[in-house]
């Protein structure tokens, strides 16, 4: 391996390190409480390193929620070539739910926390890539479910939008544990299967209220 070959290698450790120390501090002190010092600290460099590699912690959390995104489309990959899109439909509620419950610190970054979209919005072109191709998937979907007469015809936007609401508000309401609270008084908490349950049950019910005018 070259001299350029190691300090590339090296730029990438380093900056794995400065992410992964960042959602450790995150988890263990919550996005106002982590400083780029304590960054330092935590991977026993100098802030003038961390600040090498990422303009500010705003910027460090974005670059989470991209990782983020990643993840969730990895899982996603397998469903593009279902045939029948209500069950691909049903099948990316699942994926969703898994990975909000699984990796709950990323879930909060990519749909909770506001620092990725400022960083966003100051970007020249401001655009959300990973987000758009995880909305477009679903507009995807739900679109050719209306085209092949599986679920009644409407907006498609307003329909997508509509879905991923329902299923991000389970997840989010999960996470934070609100979800419990409502818990019949025989078990002490809804877990993931109970929860798919639920949007199963309500994503058949809004495909089922959907405008039977034809619109869309």
């Amino acid at each position: 391996m070259g001299i350029a070959e190691r300090k590339e290698k090296q730029k990438t450790e380093i900056r794995k390190m400065i992410l992964d120390a960042s959602m450790k501090l995150f988890v263990e002190e919550g996005f106002e409480n982590v400083t780029i010092r304590k960054i330092a600290d935590l991977i026993e460099y100098s802030p003038t390193t961390v600040y090498l590699y990422f303009k500010d912690k705003n910027e460090i959390f974005y670059q989470l929620h991209e990782l983020g995104f990643q993840k969730m489309a990895e899982a996603n990959q397998m469903l593009a070539g279902m045939e029948n899109p209500l069950l691909r439909l049903h099948k990316m509620g699942e994926n969703y739910i898994n990975f909000g419950l699984s990796q709950p610190e990323f879930y909060d970054v990519m749909f909770i926390q506001r620092a990725p979209m400022q960083v966003l919005e100051q970007m020249d072109d401001c655009d959300w890539h990973h987000g758009e191709n995880a909305l477009n998937f679903l507009r995807s979907t739900v679109g050719e479910c209306m085209q092949k007469g599986l679920i009644k015809k409407g907006n498609v936007d307003s329909v997508s939008m509509g879905i991923w609401g329902m299923v991000h508000g389970l997840v989010s309401l999960a996470i934070r544990q609100r979800l419990d609270k409502l818990c019949p008084a025989d078990q002490e908490n809804y877990n993931s299967e109970e929860i798919k349950n639920m949007m199963h049950e309500s994503l058949n019910w809004l495909i089922n209220s959907i405008d039977r005018s034809g619109r869309g």
